[in-house]
């Protein structure tokens, strides 16, 4: 699938990356939406990933800190390197602007997807909204 990325504020991207993740975190894993949409939103660079057709299929945030988190990818879209797209850029943004590293901390069941773009875990399994997660880093 020919993905396009396009990166923003959050302001000139939350129309297109809500929706995303409301749909992933909030409908497929009952993450509350109180959890999910947090005030990190608007002090992180965002990745949205568009079809051909320029349709939002995936969605993603860097933090000042070096974190990448809420990444998101549509189920329809799932498997079709639109998520690898989606870290791939973000990862590039970090490089571009000067960390030596970016963390992300991974849900166990997407831990062998980071392995597989060079990430290394860090730290042993911890719950966050009722779903297991690994502390991930890859170093530049």
């Amino acid at each position: 699938m020919t993905t396009t990325l396009r990166f923003g504020e959050w302001a000139a991207m939350q129309a297109d990356a809500t929706p995303i993740r409301i749909e992933v975190f909030v409908r497929e894993q009952n993450v509350p939406a109180d959890l999910e949409m947090d005030d990190r939103d608007a002090a992180s660079l965002h990745a949205v990933a568009y079809d051909a057709a320029g349709k939002a299929l995936g969605t993603g945030r860097l933090l000042p800190d070096g974190h990448i988190g809420r990444m998101a990818v549509l189920r329809s879209a799932r498997g079709a390197g639109v998520g690898g797209a989606i870290l791939k850029g973000l990862m590039e943004k970090a490089r571009e602007r000067g960390d030596a590293k970016v963390v992300l901390s991974a849900q166990t069941h997407a831990a062998e997807f980071y392995l597989a773009h060079g990430f290394a875990k860090a730290g042993d399994v911890f719950y966050e909204a009722g779903i297991p997660h690994i502390e991930m880093h890859y170093e530049f």
